[in-house]
């Protein structure tokens, strides 16, 4: 045995060290003051710890008497510890819940205003532009064939526009489905299903294999209109667009034609506009392309190119929003933060 006193294995030694640990677990009142009491009575070191090991030196036809008395001392001081421990972490947790508790019945300080998204709200003013005009709104799917997408828009097999770089092909190819890369597949569903006359808009997305960056996005909007009706000339494509631009960009917007080459329109141009009051300065900004629609397209559609003529076009809503109210980035529009849309409130 030690001569150290306070080290002896006696009855009252473990009973002192036993009460000294239950104590000060009692005591803790949080989850930190109890893991300072278990590291002080229960960890290596402690009072019980160290009687503990003082049982190597206990005589063998001694050694049941003391083991007995050490567990019992050291079972009581761990079912004190758990104990105390569950009831610390109710307590916390029921502490916790209560201050977060809210009172559902209570009136709110504030109600926050949300905000439809802009491009919602431009593809909507354009859309009543048109019917304002007498036309009418076309829809058609998303997932669409290629021959709506593609041939019957007399675009070549051949044409860039359909390799795999370009156009999002729906697995298996075999079955020539492709995520729309344009509304004009709308056109055509259009003129199979309607009688002359025909004037259309058809906004809704389109798919294409573009990076996601400030300028382009690979899903994004746009709004494309058809006119078929006997003669129709470029004079009523630019007559419209003008009004158009009109409404959207105030009583001086205009535009011009470049000439330039589409296979679905013949002749073909691209559209510019002119911004009356873009930031930095009024100027011209391409905007879109746009033509007569190509005597194979009417004669896709079964109509005949002698007899009706028509135009098309197409703009996208994205960049139109871009340049009309000087967003900078291209992905804020599509990244769902709530805060750009909140910049427009309730109108573009």
């Amino acid at each position: 045995m030690s001569d150290a006193p306070e080290n002896e294995i006696t009855p009252e030694a473990v009973t002192a060290a036993a009460e000294a640990a239950v104590a000060a677990i009692a005591a803790a009142s949080d989850s930190a003051e109890l893991k300072a009491a278990r590291q002080a009575h229960v960890a290596e070191g402690s009072p019980l710890a160290r009687l503990n090991a003082r049982m190597r030196d206990v005589p063998a036809d001694r050694k049941a008497e003391f083991g007995k008395l050490v567990g019992q001392a050291r079972g009581q001081v761990t079912q004190a510890l758990a104990a105390r421990e569950t009831a610390l972490a109710e307590a916390e947790l029921a502490a916790k819940l209560e201050g977060e508790r809210v009172d559902i019945t209570a009136v709110p300080q504030r109600t926050r205003v949300g905000a439809r998204h802009p491009l919602t709200l431009l593809q909507e003013q354009i859309g009543d532009i048109f019917v304002g005009m007498g036309w009418e709104i076309a829809e058609g799917p998303e997932l669409e064939h290629e021959w709506f997408n593609f041939d019957a828009l007399n675009v070549d097999p051949d044409h860039p526009a359909r390799q795999m770089q370009d156009t999002f092909y729906v697995d298996p190819v075999e079955r020539h489905l492709v995520l729309r890369t344009q509304t004009s597949p709308v056109q055509m569903r259009t003129m199979l299903s309607r009688d002359v006359p025909i004037y259309v808009i058809s906004p809704g997305r389109v798919y294409r294999t573009d990076e996601f960056d400030a300028t382009h996005l690979p899903v994004f909007t746009q709004f494309e209109g058809l006119v078929v009706d006997k003669g129709i000339t470029m004079a009523h494509l630019k007559g419209t667009l003008d009004h158009v631009a009109k409404q959207l960009f105030g009583a001086e917007a205009k535009t011009r034609f470049r000439a330039n080459f589409f296979p679905f329109t013949e002749p073909s141009a691209e559209l510019d506009l002119w911004h009356p009051t873009f930031k930095g300065g009024a100027r011209w900004i391409e905007w879109g392309g746009c033509g007569m629609v190509n005597p194979n397209v009417l004669r896709a559609a079964g109509l005949d190119p002698e007899v009706y003529s028509g135009f098309a076009f197409g703009m996208g809503v994205e960049r139109t929003l871009m340049f009309r109210s000087d967003v900078q980035d291209m992905r804020d529009m599509a990244e769902g933060d709530v805060r750009f849309s909140e910049q427009f409130g309730m109108v573009v």
